[in-house]
């Protein structure tokens, strides 16, 4: 029979007991805290560990003991640092292998000396390479239970954000310099009010910098901008108006439009350009008065000569075979000056309306062959003593001319290659086409053209020095050269002194846009 003192112990040892579960249930609730917290942890570390590695940045975690704690690949891979380096954990031999590939490796060291006393600091520097490369990097302390047990540090590649801040910089720098030493007025324009403007438009419209860019309205400086290129008239301090040729420039300024303006004074030119249109129109009017004047005096002087000619005529009719040849012969001057004083006049009113563009431009389809053979069998009756000879590749080249205008060149031309020819010289006229384009050459083998007459064959009365006592006015080429002008062709001439001349005349074959008015 169990005695009381059994009793006491049996109650004890339940309690003991039942502390003891109660104990043991504890301990396994927090093992299973303890295991969740471990399984949330580990995957927090693999979830971190993933982002370390997928971050742009390279990362690493330093104690300060020295110890590298943790890094990711990225952090290798942009220091290029060697396995069996980072294998070692060790921060200091790691630290000296960046020093041998910066180049100022004593600002990364004074960084590393300031962390290193001043725990709490947090640093942000740029680094730059011995290759070229530029890192930024920024460190901060790393704390645990409110204790700061090491450090981590952050970088990252600015190399081609650097180069192209670099390039910002110097495009600033350059725009600057030019703007300020140019003598092109440069306007910025921010919103309604100037933001820049450089000395140069100080200087042209008598404000100052301070003035033009504290709330000045720009409507009393610039007027009728409107374009991108225009010109733009200024009115400056003391009421002057200047005028601009401007280019203006849109562009965004931190998201606010922005307007450049950039011109240079041209007032002085638009003066001169008015004042030479003012010329123009006088020298154009004084132009036409010479035409009529030529043509009043061409009438003028024709009529006498017709009669000179005509009474010339009648007495070589009358004359009969007891007259002197001395008389004849006299007779027979007056008719050759009648025909060159005639064919002078001729010259000259053809030429004075040539130069004022009073010539009939009419293109109409025409056969050149055929034309060509007809002119020179025309002139070769007059210059027996120079023979013609017409050459072209086509039977048959038909194309829009004008054949009147034709005519006067072409025989013009002719006219010259005989006259500055020695007798029995054969003269060449050849005809070709090429893209639309209809060419004539004129070939002689005459005296040539001296070197220093080349430049002003086509003045008006101007002769070579070569011709000695050859007759002519100096016309024939100047008015060749305004019919072609008229025309809207190109003539060149090519010429060796003793070897002879060769003139090239390229017209289009279709009708040009020009305004004229009848030939009389």
């Amino acid at each position: 029979m169990p005695t009381f003192a059994d009793e006491v112990v049996e109650l004890r040892m339940q309690k003991w007991f039942d502390e003891l579960n109660d104990a043991i249930e504890y301990v396994q609730q927090e093992v299973c805290e303890l295991q969740k917290k471990e399984t949330e942890l580990e995957t927090s570390v693999s979830l971190l560990r993933s982002t370390l590695e997928s971050t742009a940045n390279g990362i690493v975690a330093v104690s300060f003991a020295g110890h590298i704690e943790s890094f990711n690949q990225k952090f290798v891979d942009m220091w290029q640092i060697p396995d069996s380096l980072m294998l070692s954990r060790n921060f200091l031999q790691v630290s000296t292998f960046f020093e041998n590939q910066l180049k100022n490796p004593e600002a990364f060291l004074a960084v590393l000396e300031k962390v290193s006393v001043q725990r709490d600091f947090e640093s942000c520097d740029i680094l730059e390479l011995k290759d070229g490369r530029i890192f930024a990097q920024y460190s901060k302390p790393q704390c645990l239970d409110n204790e700061i047990i090491g450090r981590v540090w952050s970088i990252w590649d600015i190399s081609a954000v650097q180069k192209t801040k670099n390039a910002l910089w110097l495009n600033e720098a350059i725009f600057c310099t030019l703007a300020e030493t140019t003598d092109a007025n440069i306007f910025v324009i921010r919103g309604s009010h100037l933001s820049y403007v450089n000395p140069a438009v100080e200087v042209l419209t008598g404000y100052t910098k301070e003035e033009l860019l504290t709330g000045f309205d720009i409507g009393q400086l610039l007027k009728n901008k409107d374009s991108e290129y225009q010109e733009i008239s200024i009115l400056t301090k003391d009421g002057t108006e200047r005028w601009l040729a401007c280019t203006v420039a849109m562009f965004d300024f931190e998201g606010t439009p922005v307007e450049m303006i950039a011109g240079i004074d041209i007032t002085d030119s638009k003066q001169a350009e008015s004042e030479f249109r003012q010329a123009l129109e006088q020298v154009k009017q004084l132009s036409e008065q010479r035409a009529n004047f030529v043509s009043m005096a061409c009438h003028q002087l024709r009529t006498p000569l017709n009669v000179v000619s005509v009474s010339n005529s009648l007495l070589q009719k009358r004359i009969d075979e007891r007259t002197t040849a001395k008389m004849r012969s006299l007779l027979d001057h007056i008719q050759t000056a009648v025909e060159k004083l005639s064919q002078m006049l001729n010259d000259i009113l053809l030429f004075a309306q040539a130069e004022a563009a009073k010539l009939n431009f009419e293109a109409k389809p025409l056969d050149l062959v055929r034309f060509c053979n007809k002119l020179v069998a025309q002139m070769q009756l007059s210059s027996a003593q120079n023979p013609i000879n017409f050459v072209s590749q086509y039977n048959s080249l038909s194309a829009d001319v004008d054949q009147e205008l034709l005519e006067r060149i072409l025989k013009n031309l002719l006219d010259n290659a005989i006259k500055y020819s020695p007798t029995g010289s054969a003269v060449d006229l050849q005809l070709t086409c090429e893209h639309e384009k209809v060419i004539f050459q004129v070939i002689d083998r005459g005296i040539g053209i001296l070197a220093a007459d080349r430049q002003r064959l086509f003045e008006p009365f101007y002769r070579g020095n070569n011709v000695k006592n050859l007759s002519g006015t100096g016309l024939g080429l100047s008015i060749v050269k305004n019919l072609v002008d008229l025309y809207g062709g190109q003539i060149t001439i090519e010429s060796e002194v003793g070897i002879g001349t060769t003139v090239t005349v390229v017209l289009p074959s279709m009708k040009p846009k020009l305004t004229s008015i009848q030939i009389f």
